[in-house]
């Protein structure tokens, strides 16, 4: 049986027609399913009795639920969802004083292979469903009100997988996400981030995607970006700084640039250097993350004076920088941790 947030808006309206309903009836369907989260066909209270068991007969609604849940002493909190098949995926909400921000996750695991995240490890590996996708936002809302007593005022795509590995399926969860039809988010408040996919970051200047753009870039030397990210041998930076001025030029969006402060690999001032230097293609941010330790690799975190002295440097040069603080370190909900607590485990 065919799950009914897979399926295309023309099928549906096709479906509704074939069982001599009028066409509104699709759009209440999917605002029953993308709008109210409701995935109980007998909940769907101003649809006919005949419609709702056609939708019970012909289709199902596979969503994800919360399997575990863990808190940091920063109040960061991390939950392992369940679909299906039961693979686990994780998600986390980091508050703050001004917003409570989402991290969620694109795939079961990632094939980038990159040699400093724990996702990496991970031996069980597909795309998420929009559907899967779309839950984890509507589940973190519902904890979030919970344990803040706010909703979510940012998200970011930067859990485990790719994104742009599963293009179609986060597309389609950010159009719901975003449209009025659905929960009406500003895609300025949603972030993704991508390893560097140049054909598919073409792709997002194409579709003239509104949401932000980060690169998760953790240094400007070509050859030390190959040694620690595998997808750089096959999209190197010359070639995404092309791609990221091409979406720069289509879209307007300021780049926000992702950099892991690794100790003897990316912290010099020479490594702040070429970073400046590779920044000037566009308007950009670049936020310098603490790196969190990863059992397997050799990669170590900086020093809190070699990050102030790489920041500094940066502002010197009259650009926008943040230094992000580790969060969740504890329950491995930080930058590159997700799926370690299981690795350890397992």
């Amino acid at each position: 049986m065919r799950d009914l947030r897979e399926i295309e808006d023309n099928e549906l309206q096709e479906f509704v027609q074939q069982h001599n309903e009028k066409p509104f009836r699709a759009k209440q369907i999917w605002e029953w399913v993308w709008k109210k989260a409701e995935f109980d066909f007998n909940r769907m209270s101003n649809l006919p009795a005949g419609l709702r068991t056609a939708l019970l007969e012909n289709f199902s609604i596979s969503s994800l639920v919360i399997k575990t849940e863990q808190v940091s002493k920063d109040e960061t909190r991390k939950y392992g969802f369940t679909g299906i098949d039961g693979n686990l995926v994780e998600g986390v909400l980091i508050p703050s004083r001004q917003r409570v921000t989402a991290c969620i996750s694109s795939q079961v695991g990632c094939p980038l292979n990159c040699r400093f995240c724990a996702t990496a490890k991970l031996k069980d590996r597909r795309d998420l469903s929009a559907g899967e996708i779309f839950d984890q936002v509507i589940l973190l809302q519902e904890q979030s009100q919970a344990a803040y007593g706010r909703g979510l005022s940012n998200l970011v795509f930067m859990g485990m997988g790719e994104p742009l590995l599963n293009y179609e399926n986060v597309l389609r969860a950010i159009h719901f996400i975003t449209t009025d039809s659905g929960l009406g988010m500003s895609p300025r408040r949603i972030t993704l981030s991508t390893a560097g996919l140049i054909e598919e970051i073409k792709r997002l200047a194409a579709d003239k995607v509104k949401f932000e753009l980060a690169i998760s870039l953790h240094t400007a030397n070509n050859e030390k970006r190959s040694m620690i990210m595998p997808v750089n041998k096959s999209n190197p930076l010359p070639e995404l700084a092309k791609a990221i001025q091409h979406f720069h030029q289509e879209t307007g969006h300021r780049i926000t640039y992702e950099y892991l402060v690794m100790g003897d690999f990316n912290d010099s001032l020479e490594d702040a250097k070429e970073l400046a230097d590779f920044c000037r293609i566009t308007p950009c941010k670049v936020n310098l993350i603490e790196y969190n330790e990863v059992p397997g690799y050799s990669r170590k975190r900086s020093s809190p004076a070699r990050i102030q002295a790489f920041s500094d440097f940066l502002a010197s040069k009259n650009m926008i920088v943040n230094i992000r603080r580790s969060r969740g370190e504890d329950i491995d909900a930080a930058c590159g941790q997700l799926a370690g607590r299981m690795i350890s485990d397992s």
